[in-house]
């Protein structure tokens, strides 16, 4: 096969959307729908990505970063005006471009590998996406010819009875040969009711002068779906989340509701793992096999082990072992990391700490800037103080120490090795191995004193 390029249109406002920040930003599934586009080009082969940008171009520059080119539509005057843009970067390429749609997240990668095998198969100077559509009131149909060829698009508004009864539509997304798209591109003319550069003109001009024009329909249409509103950004989120949680389910994950179970596109989960209701999994997510996540549980770019359990837990850019059991009602922030066989129970927050093999944080604790040791006991009230108003300090709590409840440790501070505190301390100076620290006020008893106050 020649060499594929993919453009992709993605200047637009988005008006419907009613947002200061680009359309193609918006996320589906956890991710901008301008990036399940790439991944769809991607997969389907090609080997350099332009993106058109207008709107917002530096927050979409941003975002896609060195995984594209950028072409500029400083005035956005319609699809084939975009795709001019792109002609200095494709001065030198020869062999297929790919016209996407930066708004159409359901877009699968083996959908677009098939249309270009197509295209390539069948010669063709255009070969045009379609999906046949249950209503296809308001899209331009794709009228065919003998052999199925491509005549034209037509408008619903310059449609005869005949054609308004095709419900085979044009989806936006073209292959074209290079050569024969730029030379195509000098014919049209802004003459319309929107005085725009449509796309589709060039299928009419390709036709004109007897080049093949060929149409590959999509096996689904909601593959085809571009967003253009909140409604339809909410349509595409419950696909995408069907699509993926239906794929957990078949590679041997139990969801127990997937009504009520949210997962992004990239998490990954191992099989016999079981999600309880009213659970998101987003970003980065992996979780092994054997687990019990949820429910009420949010996790966020957090890697899990085997056989650890999480219940009512807000976990995000964490690394979580095997054998872990957390919760009811925790927190774990960026930057925390539980070994395996640890205990983390309810009413606790962890922050940017380690707390090593065995160790337990049973329940109504703060834990930040912690560095914890192995089988380590914290008592149930203990506070690690790592804010002195200007700078944040650690604690080290080495293997076998013992904690005991209400507990202040002031960093930085170092309790050693087996060590024990008393409950009720507040420890500013390290307390070595094998010791027991102690750091309370004398206790007084006043006799009498209830009856002197009354």
């Amino acid at each position: 096969m020649s060499e594929l390029t993919a453009v992709i249109l993605a200047a637009g406002k988005g008006t419907r959307m009613k947002s200061a920040l680009p359309k193609v930003l918006h996320k589906v599934g956890g991710k901008p729908m301008v990036q399940h586009v790439l991944d769809a080009a991607a997969t389907a082969g090609a080997v350099q990505k332009i993106v058109v940008i207008g709107f917002g171009a530096e927050s979409v520059q941003h975002v896609i970063g060195s995984q594209a080119v950028f072409a500029v539509q400083a005035e956005q005057l319609g699809t084939g005006h975009a795709v001019m843009q792109t002609k200095d970067i494709l001065a030198n390429v020869q062999g297929t471009v790919m016209v996407l749609c930066g708004d159409t997240p359901l877009l699968r990668g083996e959908l677009l590998l098939n249309l270009y095998r197509q295209h390539r198969e069948q010669g063709a100077k255009a070969t045009v996406l379609t999906a046949v559509m249950p209503d296809p009131s308001g899209y331009g149909r794709v009228i065919r010819g003998e052999g199925k060829q491509v005549l034209k698009i037509v408008e619903q508004k310059d449609a005869d009875p005949s054609e308004l009864s095709v419900n085979e539509i044009n989806t936006g997304i073209y292959c074209f040969e290079v050569e024969a798209l730029f030379a195509a591109l000098t014919g049209i003319t802004p003459n319309n009711s929107q005085g725009e550069y449509y796309l589709t003109d060039v299928i009419g001009i390709l036709v004109s002068q007897g080049d093949k024009v060929w149409a590959v329909p999509a096996d689904d249409h909601q593959d085809t779906m571009g967003i253009n509103s909140r409604v339809q950004l909410a349509e595409a989120e419950q696909i995408l989340r069907k699509r993926k949680i239906t794929a957990l389910m078949e590679n041997g994950v139990t969801i127990m509701d997937p009504a009520s179970t949210f997962v992004d596109e990239e998490v990954a989960i191992a099989p016999d793992t079981v999600i309880y209701p009213f659970t998101w999994l987003e970003g980065k997510t992996i979780i092994g096999s054997g687990c019990e996540i949820g429910p009420n549980s949010r996790i966020e770019n957090t890697s899990i082990g085997d056989n650890t359990v999480l219940s009512f837990v807000y976990a995000h850019d964490c690394r979580v072992g095997s054998g872990v059991t957390v919760g009811p009602y925790v927190h774990l922030r960026p930057g925390t990391q539980l070994a395996d066989d640890v205990k983390v129970g309810n009413f606790v927050e962890i922050k940017n700490s380690g707390i090593g093999l065995g160790s337990k944080v049973p329940h109504l604790s703060y834990i930040g800037d912690t560095d914890m040791g192995a089988k380590v006991n914290i008592g149930s009230g203990t506070i690690t103080v790592n804010y002195d108003g200007k700078h944040k300090h650690r604690t080290t709590i080495e293997d076998n120490a013992f904690i005991g409840c209400n507990t202040n440790l002031v960093a930085p501070v170092k309790i050693g090795q087996g060590a024990y505190v008393g409950a009720g301390s507040t420890i500013t100076k390290d307390v070595p191995p094998d010791s027991l620290g102690v750091a309370r006020a004398k206790q007084s008893n006043i006799e009498g004193w209830t009856q002197k106050r009354k």
